[in-house]
């Protein structure tokens, strides 16, 4: 009799331990497949390209905007983001006659959707299409004594209004905060083709190129 109590005791003991730790699993489980919504922020290095894509002409800016990431399983999920860019290029000058910086800025709203692949716990890879919409922009100079500066907005209906490309990056992801690196390679023209004096050209014959990085803090 007593035997059978400590075995029923026993019994009793294991069945509640398993059945607290199938709750537990189950628990993490729904939790990582949750969907997140969140804020994300962060710096721009980019450059236009004709051919090659290099490390000259890179203009510093900003990326800001909003993410969801809606999990298909544990270690997929799809994260569709909206956010304003800054994108362009930068050139240094120096010749006999003057030195100084120009600069061409172009700001975009970009939408990515891109599939997020967790390789463990708390990294992943990320990858997709990207689509921006160019606001505004302007071109400047600055000059060593100043006798060739000048800023200007650019009328947006000379370039393409859309940036069309592919954007893939790697992510630490801890708790509810992400900070990652992402590099964004544009398929489209910059600038529309035109024809002067009987010749068509392209101004700015070139595409987006760049690299990002941020940090992202999920709400829920």
């Amino acid at each position: 009799m007593k035997n059978s109590k400590i075995l029923i005791t026993m019994s009793l003991i294991f069945a509640c331990t398993a059945f607290q730790n199938i709750t537990a699993q189950e628990t993490s489980k729904e939790k990582s497949t949750d969907a997140k919504f969140g804020f994300k922020g962060g710096v721009n290095f980019s450059n236009f390209y004709k051919n090659e894509v290099d490390d000259q002409n890179v203009l510093t800016g900003i990326n800001l905007g909003v993410f969801a990431k809606l999990p298909i399983t544990e270690n997929f999920a799809i994260q569709p983001e909206v956010y304003f860019t800054t994108k362009g290029s930068e050139s240094v000058y120096n010749n006999a006659f003057v030195n100084g910086t120009a600069k061409f800025n172009l700001n975009y709203v970009e939408v990515p959707v891109l599939l997020v692949v967790n390789v463990v716990k708390n990294f992943n890879i990320h990858a997709g299409p990207y689509v921006a919409f160019l606001v505004d922009g302007k071109v400047s100079n600055e000059s060593a004594g100043g006798n060739f500066d000048f800023e200007n907005n650019i009328d947006t209906d000379d370039y393409n209004k859309i940036d069309a490309g592919i954007a893939a990056g790697i992510a630490v992801d801890i708790e509810s905060i992400s900070i990652g690196a992402r590099y964004n390679y544009g398929l489209t023209n910059i600038g529309k083709e035109k024809n002067y004096g009987g010749t068509n050209y392209t101004f700015p014959d070139a595409k987006n190129s760049v690299l990002s990085f941020y940090v992202s803090l999920a709400l829920n």
